[in-house]
Parts: structure tokens; sequence; C-alpha cells
């Protein structure tokens, strides 16, 4: 198992790295002059003084060198300065950001495992009936609604048509913190980000039960004369529940995904309202720390996973 992990960890690492390239490659092709960036546009300036900013900035080394450069100061935790917000370091900038995405990625997923795993564990056992038909359509709506549609319906119907929660930041401006007022704002968007995950682990929960439902030693319990309630949980759930755990550490990618629309629709303060901000702004420091940053908690997150699983299942061998 050590072996596997300082394996595992060696790939990750070469997957940020190749990360940082693509990331960095696309940002310097994107169209446009990178200095546009870093200038005032009603400040009137040379050809001159642009040249030497050029030169300050390193701008004017080929892409390799500019790279290296900027992987040497950010393995030592450099990562710049914010261009359009006063030089404000990037890297404590972006990590005032993690805790709310955190809370916001956490809630959503917590209810979505709840939600998804109770329903498909409902839907196997009552297969073929309309309680069974009724979830899967709804399972089949909530995978195909984009996470901006979702975001933008739920803000409408609830915040706007129904006043039942706020309709956007994380606290109420001048008003004390409270926790019933953080939990007010974090309901909605918690609960709309939820819908897609809950519905895909509430489908692999469906599958995996009714395959396990199948096996030998569920019916040869059946036939001893125990309940069915618990045959269904201490026989047949544990053993359903191995892909799940892989689906749900796969979703975490997605929800960041997700985050960023739905960060963006109610004005969360988190990284992917930052990271939205970055890219319009042109902001190349921030976008290249925060991506990394994300990277890096998708890869520990997937190590996590893998680990758990072979914990979990003694059949599955590392090597």
């Amino acid at each position: 198992m050590s072996q596997y992990i300082i394996r595992r960890v060696a790939v990750g690492f070469f997957m940020l790295l190749a990360l940082t390239v693509l990331i960095f490659g696309l940002l310097r092709l994107a169209p446009g002059d990178p200095i546009d960036a870093y200038i005032n546009p009603s400040v009137p300036m040379s050809a001159s003084d642009l040249d030497a900013l050029r030169v300050r900035l390193g701008l004017d080394q080929p892409l390799p060198v500019q790279y290296l450069a900027w992987l040497r100061a950010a393995l030592s935790g450099d990562f710049g300065y914010s261009i359009q917000r006063g030089g404000i370091p990037v890297l404590p900038l972006v990590l005032d950001r993690i805790g709310p995405t955190i809370l916001l990625m956490f809630s959503g997923l917590v209810i979505a495992i709840v939600v998804g795993i109770a329903t498909g564990i409902l839907s196997a056992v009552r297969r073929n009936t309309a309680t069974d038909v009724s979830l899967s359509v709804l399972s089949f709506i909530g995978i195909s609604s984009p996470a901006f549609l979702t975001a933008l319906l739920g803000l409408y119907g609830f915040s706007v048509m129904l006043d039942w929660a706020p309709s956007g930041g994380m606290l109420t401006p001048g008003a004390p913190f409270s926790l019933g007022d953080l939990l007010s704002h974090l309901v909605l968007p918690a609960c709309l980000l939820s819908i897609a995950h809950s519905a895909m682990i509430m489908r692999y929960m469906r599958a995996s039960l009714l395959e396990v439902l199948s096996q030998d030693y569920v019916r040869t319990a059946r036939a001893k004369g125990v309940r069915e309630f618990w045959v269904i949980v201490k026989h047949a759930v544990r053993n359903a529940l191995l892909p799940v755990i892989t689906l749900i550490g796969s979703t975490i990618g997605i929800a960041i995904g997700g985050a960023i629309f739905i960060e963006s629709v109610f004005n969360w303060p988190g990284m992917g309202l930052l990271m939205i901000n970055a890219v319009t702004r042109r902001d190349y420091p921030v976008i290249m720390c925060a991506t990394l940053l994300t990277g890096a908690c998708v890869i520990i997150v997937n190590l996590l996973t893998d680990i758990i699983y072979a914990a979990v299942d003694p059949r599955i061998k590392v090597s």
C-alpha cells in the first residue's frame, strides 16, 4: 500500500505539472497582449514605456523561460501579485476563498450523498413500481440539467418568486454573524449544487443494489428467514456501496465546475467567483494559482478515494 501511495503521489505531481504547462500556454495563446492587463487604458503610455514594462515583467522572454521563472517562484510559495486588486499577494487572496468554496461543496455533496443513496435504495427495493419510475425520471432530469440553468431557475423560483431564501451572498451585509444567517444563505445554493450529483449517485446505487440483491448470499440470507430489512441493510447495501464510493470521489472534480456557476449566480465569495472575475479581467497570476490549487485538491481527493476503496473492499489488491 505504501508503494502504491508513493507512486500515486508521484503521478499526481506530474499531472499538476502538466496542468500548469497547459494553463500557462493557453493563457499566453489567448487573443490580446498580456501587457494590456497591467496598464490603465485611461493613462497614455509611449512605446518605450510599454517595452520597459514588458522587460520588467519578463514578458520579453520566450514562453519556456517565462514558465520556468513562474514555476521556480511558485515552488517557493510566491505566486506573484494580483493585477486587478492593487498588488495584493495572490496566495493569501486565493486561500481566503477556499473556505467558502469548501463549505458550499461539502454541504452540497453531503446532501447529494444522503439523498442519492436513500433514493437509490428505495428505487431498487421498489423496482418497476410507480415510485421507481418517478425517481428514475427525476434522476434523468437532474443529470440532464446544466448547472447554470439549475442555478438560474432555483434563484428565480425560490428567491425571487417565493422569497424563501436570500438571493445572493454568504452573509447579510451589515448584520452581525450568526449561524442561522449563514445557513439561510447556504441552503439554496447547496441544494442546487447537489441536484446533478444526487441523481448520479441514485442511478449508481440503484444499479449496484439490484446486482447485489441477485447474488447467492442474499438469497441464502432470505432462505434462513432473515427479515428483509436486515437483508438489505446488513448484506446488500454495504457491498452495493463500493462502486458508489468511487463515484463520490470522482464527483469532486465535477462539483468544482458546478460550484463555479453556483457561486457566480449567487455571488458566493468562493474560488469559483474569484476565477470568473480573474478570467474576465485577465488576472493571470490569480488564474494560475487558483487552477493549481484546484487541481491539487482534485488529485488528492481521487487518491484518498482509491485508498478508501481498497480499505473497504479486501478483494482489491494494490501493487
